[in-house]
């Protein structure tokens, strides 16, 4: 069964409404915010179908906001989207379900409401963040972090602990990160950098770029690769790992000390080899591009 239409008429941007609903040149916009009061680090699970979500973390230790900013082209939109919220201890769930009606709008054709939420929360906490649609920021947050969305960009900045980040299509930006990194998008550049145990970047398209920064020790094998971009690796010093590097269209080259069998040439697509002390693997492999490694 088609799901029920439901029409709207345009509203003039000079129209006045009540309440917290008001009218700019791009789209109806309605915000509300809900509170929650919690005893030690929460556990937040954020889902919206289509819009972005930003989190960061605020002086409050004992509280989580999340603002709901609602758009659409007409009021009738902003009231078919729909927000269940629920608390059990120091888990908090907030969940935009996808409208049951397609809404159009007359002159203009079918209408897209969406729902961006904004979040504030303890610096320590997991958070489990989901968006059909839509761009994800997070920031000073310490924890479990699962960052997905079906399309659009994903940014962290001064993040830590285990994070996972998965986006369709969309470029991956970690900025002052600590800890343990698993990354993957279908399209779009990657850059990491931080204090980092564990690596694994993969993109189908795009480039990639890694700075391991003082501190930096394998916890485990790190592994790094593009179906088709270039690949920067930059390392501190005394780091330790065994290269495993090979690119099917493009050179490898390599700044640093790696004790290879190599000859040396510098137009080569592999390179294996020590560099440092040796330890954990360091896997890196572009389908059609460079991979340069070098120092911090």
């Amino acid at each position: 069964m088609k799901p029920a239409l439901t029409v709207a008429v345009a509203v003039s941007a000079g129209s006045l409404l009540c309440g917290c609903v008001v009218v700019d040149s791009q789209a109806h916009v309605s915000r509300e915010e809900k509170r929650f009061t919690v005893g030690g680090a929460p556990e937040l699970h954020l889902t919206t179908h289509d819009g972005a979500i930003e989190v960061r973390s605020g002086d409050d230790a004992g509280t989580v906001s999340v603002e709901i900013e609602r758009r659409g082209p007409t009021k009738e939109a902003l009231d078919e989207i729909h927000v269940d919220t629920k608390q059990d201890g120091d888990r908090i769930d907030v969940e935009v379900r996808k409208p049951a009606h397609e809404v159009i709008f007359l002159g203009i054709g079918p209408g897209t409401p969406s729902a961006k939420l904004v979040v504030t929360m303890p610096r320590k906490g997991n958070v489990v963040a989901k968006s059909g649609d839509g761009s994800i920021l997070i920031d000073h947050v310490s924890g479990r972090l699962e960052l997905r969305t079906g399309d659009g960009a994903v940014r962290g900045n001064e993040i830590s602990g285990q994070i996972t980040v998965a986006t369709g299509d969309g470029s991956v930006t970690l900025d002052s990160t600590e800890g343990e990194v698993d990354v993957e998008t279908g399209d779009g550049g990657v850059r990491v950098d931080g204090k980092l145990a564990v690596v694994k970047l993969h993109t189908g398209d795009g480039s990639i770029t890694l700075r391991a920064e003082d501190g930096s020790a394998m916890k485990d094998d790190w592994s790094i690769n593009t179906g088709d971009g270039g690949v920067t690796v930059a390392l501190p010093s005394g780091f330790g790992a065994e290269l495993d590097a090979r690119s099917d269209g493009g050179s490898v080259s390599s700044e640093l000390h790696v004790d290879s069998d190599r000859d040396g040439e510098s137009e080569k697509r592999s390179l294996r080899g020590r560099i440092g002390s040796g330890g954990k693997t360091l896997k890196i492999r572009s389908g059609d591009g460079s991979i340069r490694l070098k120092s911090n």
